[in-house]
Parts: C-alpha cells; structure tokens; sequence
C-alpha cells in the first residue's frame, strides 16, 4: 500500500486568544493552503480585537522541548517564527534550529501590534539581531517594525528601500518590507535580497478595521508555499495574493468590537498528499 505525507510548517509563535493573529493564525493559514500546521507556543498574550493586555511568559526550557518533540516526529519543510519577546527566549529558538540550516525559516519580528502596543524591549531586539537574523530565510517586519530595525523614520514609500537595505546589513539574506500600513489606495510591499534585487506586490488597500493578524498569515502563508516547493520570490507573490484575497473576503464581517481578523477560509485547499518514498 502506498504511503503519503503532509507537507508540513513549523510555526513558533505566541497564543490569541482572539482567533485572529499569532498561533491561530497560523493554523488556520497553513491549513487553508493545503499544509500541515504544526506548533511551539512562546508566550501567553491576553489579547482581543482591541489590544493586548498583558503578556504571561512560556518558560524558556519548555519551548525548547517543544520544538525538539515536533522536529524528531514531524519534521517540517519550513518553519515561521513569530512572537519572540525576552532574550532568553530568542537565544533558546536559534539553539534549537541550529542543526537544521537546510530548512526555510520565516521570521516575523514581531514588536508592535496592530493596535500601536510595543511588545518587546531593547535586549530583546539586540538578541533577536545577533541571533536569530543569521539563521532567517526571511525577515518580514512592518513599517513600524522597519523604523525599529533600521532605526530611522519609516513612513513613505521611499522610506522603505533604504530601511530594508539598512535591515539586510544585520545579517538576514532577505527582507520583506510590508507596506500595509501606508496611508494611501494602493499599498506596496518590497522584498529585498543581499545582491540587490527587488520585487515589488501592490495592492488596492481596502477600508476595513479587519486586518488584525494580517502580518502572521503573511509570514505563514510564505513559509506554507516553500513548504510546498516554492521559491521564495513566487512563494512571496502568492502569500502576498492570499492575505489580499483574504482581507476582501473578510472586509464586512463583525468580528469583536476593535480590529477584525481576516477570512483565512476564502478558498481552503485540502491537505496535499506525497508520496513517501
């Protein structure tokens, strides 16, 4: 009898208990493209549509059992890191993954949420730079993030080639530059190699609240498409696209009182079999 497997993603990331970003997004993200979602949490945010409250920590030790127990069974075929927010943690993840450098990591700094809340201190960007950066495929920050990481302003499209190439410098052979928090109709994203080369996805910005969680589906649906074989450069086209799609299908949907999430089930995909060999 012929055997299959699941192409499988890793994500490492913090908890909602509002269903519309971190962990749960991711789930739900993968999923809906076709992968098999598997998870390491890193923190216990309490968090709904409106903000975050408090953030209850994950102890250090457990987060790297967790992902020795998920990489010894269910190896992935990428990994997404998200929520990382004390040094000890950031050191902890970049321990674990060391041994596996064949594997695409999404890496999405998560430092401020969508309603203005900073989430993590200095050491905590200094230990996410030096250890973490080296060991990302990717690095996905917004622009808030950007201005964070490049330490300079980061409000205008022309802001955005300048910060990344600030951001390549700390050690991260791509970034992605997310321009959804540009005030304007028609919004840009720039994604950033160490030689130079540029690719752009633009799209209509729609007047909705619902975007809350929208940066972790990014980072997820990414790393879902080079699960299934994607370069990155097409895989970011195609996350770029679903997180769109997702936003429309989404955009008149009551979900909380603050900012909504996105329709992560738009178009869901059936898990894809292959053929074990």
């Amino acid at each position: 009898m012929t055997t299959y497997t699941y192409p499988s993603v890793l994500s490492i990331a913090g908890f909602d208990g509002s269903g519309g970003a971190g962990i749960q997004a991711d789930i739900k993200t993968i999923s809906a493209l076709g992968c098999y979602a598997t998870t390491v949490l890193t923190a216990l945010p309490v968090q709904n549509t409106q903000g975050v409250r408090n953030i209850y920590p994950i102890p250090v030790s457990a987060v790297s059992e967790q992902i020795a127990a998920v990489m010894e069974d269910i190896p992935p075929a990428a990994i997404k890191i998200g929520m990382v927010h004390t040094p000890e943690l950031a050191a902890a993840i970049a321990d674990a993954l060391l041994p596996y450098p064949q594997l695409p990591v999404v890496f999405d700094p998560v430092m401020v949420s969508t309603s203005g809340h900073r989430l993590i201190e200095e050491a905590t960007i200094r230990t996410i730079r030096e250890r973490l950066f080296p060991i990302a495929t990717l690095v996905t920050p917004n622009m808030d993030e950007a201005a964070i990481l490049a330490e300079m302003e980061v409000r205008e499209p022309e802001d955005m080639l300048p910060a990344a190439q600030r951001i390549l410098t700390i050690g991260c052979p791509n970034v992605l530059l997310k321009g959804g928090h540009l005030e304007r109709d028609v919004i840009s994203s720039l994604l950033l190699d160490a030689a130079g080369n540029r690719h752009t996805y633009s799209s209509v910005k729609y007047a909705t609240r619902n975007t809350h969680g929208s940066g972790c589906t990014l980072s997820s649906a990414i790393a879902a498409f080079l699960a299934r074989g994607e370069q990155l450069t097409v895989a970011f086209g195609l996350a770029q696209e679903y997180v769109t799609q997702a936003i429309a299908a989404g955009s008149d949907v009551r979900t909380g009182k603050g900012n909504g999430p996105l329709n992560h089930f738009f178009a869901p995909q059936t898990l894809i079999k292959h053929e074990m060999v």
